[in-house]
Formats: C-alpha cells, structure tokens, sequence
C-alpha cells in the first residue's frame, strides 16, 4: 500500500515521498519491522517521538509525527492520535463505511444497554457485530476483549472482520478514555445513546469537566441521539450539536419514548411504554431498577433505527443477560450469590438498591475498590455500601500496585457513622467464604467489583480469578 494511499484525508504539514511502500501501521515500538509505518503518539508516561529515529533504523518507511524531527521520511501531522485512527481506518479500507454503527457512552449501563440491542436488531432479521466490556462477537461468535474500547488498529481490524462476514451493524461501549485519546477519530456513527453520568475514571480525566467532554465528543461523530432525559447531563451533552435528538426518560413525561408504571419483579422488570405513535407494556427478565433505564435505552435506539414496535417489545421479552450484570449463581441453598461489575458509586448504589427492592432477607455485600484508581471513590463506595445493605464484607478487588489494607482503610472512612455492621476480611476468596459460611434463609449475598472478570491484579502480579469458580469451590467444601 502506498503512503500516499494510508494518509488519505489527512492534514500533513510537509511534503513527503507518496510512493513509499507501506506493509503494515502501529504505535507500538515493539511491533516494527520493515515496512512498518511508525506513528509516534504521546502518552501519559512515554512519548513514542524519543524513539521515531530508532524505528527508520528498523525498517520503517516513514515514521508520524506531531513535530518536525529533523528525520528524513518523517510525516509531520497536528495530531498524531487523530492521524493514527485514521491511518488504520486508511489500511483496512475503511469497513466502518460499510457498516450502520451504534455506539453507547456513559458511566454505567453500557455493556447491558449493548447487548440488548444486539439482540433486538438479531432478532429482527440482521446480523450484527459487538465491541465492549465483556467481550467482542461478529455475529455468534465471540473474541475477547482488552479494552471497553480496542486501540484504533484493533478496532479498525474489527470492522474489516465484520464488514467481511456481511455484518449489518456494529454495537460498540465508547468509553471515554477511547473518546479522549481519539481512538475513535473520524468514526462516524448512525446512532450515539447516553446512559447516565456519575463518578468514574477521574484518576485519568483530572476533572469532571473533562471526563464530561469527553463523553460528549461521540455526539460530536453521530447523525442520532438517543439520551436519558431524567440524567441532569443527559440533556446537556448534546446542547448545541447538529444530530437529531430523541429523549428516553422514566419520571418525566418530555421525551419521545417513557416509561410509565414501572413494576419491579423477582424475575425482572415490568413497564408501559409511551412512545409518540404507540403504547406496549414491556417485560425485561432482568431484575433491578437500572434494567429499565438499559431495556428503555435499548428499545429507544432499535425503535429510532425503524425496528418494528411489536417486534422490538418481544425480543425484549426474551432477552437474557449478561455474564457479570446482576448474574445470578447456581447454589442450590436457600440463599441468592449475586455476582454485579459494580465498582463506581454510582453503580454499587444502583445494584443493591434494585437488591433491595426483590430481597426477602439480608442483603450482604462483598466489596472493594480498585488500586491505582481514582481514591475519592472509597469512602463514597463505603458508605453506600453501609447505608444500604444489612452487613457488609469489606475485601480486595483489583489493588494493582498499592497495598490492599491502604485501599480497605480508605474505604471505611465513609462506613465510621454508619451503624451496619462490617467485618474485614482482606482475602477476597476468604470474604466469599465468609459470607457463604455465614449466610442465613433468604439473604442476597453480592459479589460486587469483579463482574465478568476472570482474574484478580496484586502488587504480586495477575491471578486466575473467577468467582462463579470460587463460589463453586467453597460450596462444595461447606456442604
């Protein structure tokens, strides 16, 4: 591929040779050879433009980059990030344009919300791709996944993939870390929902203004917006944008499709649905109050994309959930293991509010918080825990690099005037014993932090970690 052919539709500041030959792009130093186009990115603790000089020595044609270098063959662009997503797109020959592309932002509900409109476009004649959390599908079958949101190469060679095997759609998370570090520049998608905003990632955006912008830039790349009206932001990240805007809401009746008499069940979540043309009760068998603001979301964005009303509330019916969201372990006793991601305040809030409102006994909470992560979330998560569940069980999650004992003290900072009772147990399979050991007739016992993860991360190094496994494990010892 000539270079003139991968730098199609981007800015370059000085002249160049358009007839090198390009065989393959990265960021990363370590996946050069020769023929490798280089583009030097700036991260928060490397700056790939230290080592543009070494990549020519390896064999790359030509190296990007965001000043001049003094280097022979060196591209010099404005922003190596913007120029990179589109150098990947460039390679792979742009499969996102034969793809419609659904993205959805937000705190919390972006992997369920997904999911659910997979299911729905599936279910109603088309095939379907999914990039997210948990994990990436081209129709059935399943990749697994690094990144809520891949690097622009992995995300481009996704759409190559799925535009091959005659994908109609692409429902992709877009998280705001891959909004900020355009990741997705120049992507341009059919339809852009928002689920929410709370507390999340600040140790990476700094302020709360910035994680807010950078959500707000998929609105920025999408013809349609779909938006929760009752959220204080969701209104507001699409202010002044040129997309069309459709609103979703449950305690307002300014929107386009509501949600009326809500019914919260042990087997899921019951609601009228009003939208401007049609009125259907909508059954989603996932309990808990945030699976009417996910299923809500879900039905808005099919229904804006043409999806037949009666078609859209039978899928809905039939839909089933996701590994690690409100996943609901076999035991066989007369107690629920309930294995939830939650690991924002927001979201542990969420999950055992909406445990509460199903609950016939205790609710007990296992919980921790990450390492290397934003550390005002502790006290907050503690106190959440404390003043909503009945008995608390304070753990390990992921603590990375700091010490486990550091993260459980700041976290019961926010639990000291709230009178739950609470034990430690610093161990996280020790804490699950524990609460396995201790539970009574009919309480809930959620496992929250860890979700669909299968390993835990220790100042040691990264464990095999899967609590369905753990819980398995200890059942069988405690019979």
């Amino acid at each position: 591929m000539k270079l003139k052919d991968i730098l199609k539709g981007i800015d370059v500041l000085n002249t160049f040779d358009p007839q090198l030959e390009i065989a393959d792009v990265t960021e990363d130093s370590r996946c050069v050879k020769p023929g490798t186009l280089f583009v030097c990115i700036k991260g928060a603790s490397f700056d790939g433009h230290t080592l543009a000089g070494k990549m020519l020595e390896s064999g790359a044609p030509a190296v990007v980059c965001a000043r001049d270098m003094g280097l022979v063959n060196q591209v010099i662009v404005a922003d190596t990030r913007a120029a990179y997503a589109k150098i990947c797109a460039n390679y792979f020959g742009n499969p996102a344009d034969k793809l419609k592309l659904i993205g959805v932002t937000g705190t919390n509900g972006k992997t369920t919300t997904t999911f659910l409109i997979k299911q729905i476009l599936e279910n109603t004649g088309h095939k379907v791709g999914l990039i997210g959390t948990v994990q990436n599908m081209i129709g059935d079958e399943v990749y697994p996944a690094k990144y809520t949101t891949p690097d622009a190469y992995s995300l481009q060679k996704l759409f190559a993939q799925m535009a091959e095997a005659a994908c109609d759609y692409c429902v992709m998370e877009v998280s705001s870390q891959a909004l900020a570090q355009g990741r997705v520049s120049g992507v341009h998608f059919a339809v852009g929902a928002f689920t929410n905003l709370t507390q999340d990632h600040l140790d990476y955006h700094k302020t709360w203004e910035n994680y807010f912008e950078a959500k707000r830039l998929l609105f920025k790349q999408c013809d349609v917006a779909v938006t929760n009206a009752d959220d204080q932001n969701g209104l507001k990240i699409v202010e002044g944008l040129p997309c069309r805007v459709y609103r979703y809401a449950v305690k307002t009746n300014d929107a386009e499709y509501v949600a009326k008499n809500v019914q919260f069940k042990n087997n899921g979540v019951d609601y009228e649905l009003v939208t401007l043309n049609s009125i259907g009760r909508v059954h989603c068998p996932i309990p808990g109050r945030f699976s009417v603001y996910n299923s809500l979301c879900a039905v808005s964005v099919a229904l804006t994309l043409g999806v037949d009303f009666r078609s859209v509330l039978g899928v809905i019916a039939k839909s089933s959930g996701v590994k690690g969201r409100i996943e609901v372990v076999p035991t066989g006793r007369d107690f629920t293991i309930i294995i939830d991601y939650a690991h924002s305040p927001d979201g542990l809030e969420n999950i055992i509010t909406s445990l509460k409102e199903i609950a016939h006994g205790r609710v007990v909470t296992v919980f921790g918080c990450g390492g290397d992560r934003d550390k005002t979330k502790r006290p907050k998560m503690g106190q959440i825990a404390a003043e909503l569940s009945d008995f608390c069980i304070v753990t390990s999650d992921n603590p990375r690099s700091e010490s486990p004992s550091a993260i459980i003290e700041d976290i019961l900072v926010g639990m000291q005037n709230v009178s739950t009772p609470y034990v430690v147990v610093e161990n996280r399979k020790d804490a699950i014993r524990y609460a396995i050991e201790h539970a009574e007739k009919d309480d809930i016992i959620l496992l929250a932090g860890k979700g669909h993860e299968t390993y835990q991360i220790l100042p040691t190094g990264t464990i095999h970690f899967d609590e369905r496994e753990v819980v398995a494990e200890i059942l069988k010892e405690v019979e």
